[in-house]
């Protein structure tokens, strides 16, 4: 007679989830402490900013609506990274594949006339998307025919996207309304508008749904398979006859397609047009957040609220406080230093490389295809 089978329980599972996000608490953990040495040292109370900075962000509902304003293109960003981490690509160019979304979604919004609310929005949001993953694709097809390392190529885009779409707004898309000295393009119409519903953007709702979708896409789909394949070991990947060039392309279209929809984002619920300086630092920050997030989907969104509530609450900590706003920055890069250099993290925490899960290959060397 056979033995019944035994009941596995849920506390291994428990305990390697706990080790999986250890590290990025501990990165988060001492950039605090490290910022609030800072603050003191600047002469301002470390207590006091941070419950500025906390009452900034989540004290009241504006303060939440302007969270998680903040945290929508940043979700976007993340996702883009994280996707592209996947099949062992470390996509820098995040930044000028959204500035390619905001400002197509701006020209769609103010340009496109006589489309119904609801039709508008999604078509320059829909056209945003493209724009951003039609830009991935050139560092995509450059590492593929020509073995260009993506690190470059999308280094090097971003500064030609941010030329570009300077120009674009101080010239053929500019705002020519009179009195109008600024580079910028003109408002968007109402009907391309992104609502917020009470203090819900309706552009994080979107944010979370691309989250389960990336997700979906990674874990249960063919095509999930192959990036995943693809980024342990590309030349298994080729031997088990599954075609790494399309792969790679398309893994960096999809990447710039989340990127461009963050951008797209941004100008239709939070900034109504496309402006320079609007949307600095986005999609770099998207590196921090895919990190800290561990490059998995559902990971990304609170790393992005924890980035997002620093960028909203930092007014507060800056008024009421006195600090320098630079000092979010400050703590923001020592996040994204203790998650890249985490075995500084895991000696305080006295932990060993195996017990804290899968680790992040933050790129493939730079001869690889």
């Amino acid at each position: 007679m056979a033995e019944p089978a035994k009941r596995t329980s849920g506390w291994p599972n428990v305990r390697r989830f706990v080790r999986s996000i250890a590290v990025p608490l501990g990165a988060v953990a001492l950039a605090l402490i490290i910022g609030a040495v800072i603050i003191e040292l600047s002469g301002a109370s470390a207590l006091k900013a941070y419950e500025a900075l906390a009452q900034g962000a989540f004290g009241n509902a504006r303060g939440w609506q302007r969270t998680l304003e903040k945290s929508t293109p940043l979700i976007f960003s993340g996702l883009a990274v994280a996707f592209a981490f996947k099949a062992g690509l470390f996509n820098i160019g995040a930044q000028g594949q959204l500035l390619f979304g905001a400002i197509t979604a701006a020209w769609v919004g103010f340009a496109v006339h006589g489309l119904p609310p609801g039709i508008h929005a999604a078509v320059a949001l829909t056209a945003g998307a493209i724009a951003g993953g039609l830009y991935g694709a050139i560092p995509g097809a450059l590492k593929t025919y020509t073995g260009a390392h993506e690190v470059i190529t999308t280094i090097m885009l971003n500064y030609v996207a941010m030329g570009f779409t300077d120009y674009l707004a101080n010239g053929p898309l500019k705002d020519t309304s009179p009195g109008n000295i600024v580079a910028r393009t003109p408002k968007i119409l109402p009907s391309a508008t992104l609502p917020t519903w009470h203090w819900l953007p309706f552009g994080f709702v979107l944010a979370v749904a691309a989250a389960a979708i990336t997700w979906w896409i990674l874990r249960r789909t063919t095509l999930g398979f192959e990036i995943r394949t693809v980024g342990q070991n590309p030349h298994a990947a080729r031997y088990a006859g599954m075609k790494v060039a399309r792969t790679v392309i398309l893994t960096m279209v999809l990447s710039a397609l989340l990127a461009g929809i963050g951008g797209a984002v941004e100008t239709q619920g939070v900034v109504k047009r496309y402006e320079p300086g609007f949307n600095a630092n986005l999609g770099f920050d998207g590196i921090t957040v895919a990190l800290l997030g561990k490059t998995d989907p559902f990971g990304v969104i609170p790393a992005a609220m924890l980035l997002g509530a620093m960028r909203a609450g930092s007014n507060q900590m800056q008024f009421k406080a006195h600090v320098a706003q630079e000092i979010t920055d400050v703590v923001q890069a020592l996040m994204l230093f203790f998650v890249a250099a985490d075995m500084i993290v895991r000696w305080l925490l006295r932990m060993r490389q195996a017990e804290e899960g899968e680790k992040i290959t933050l790129s493939t060397g730079w001869g690889a295809q």
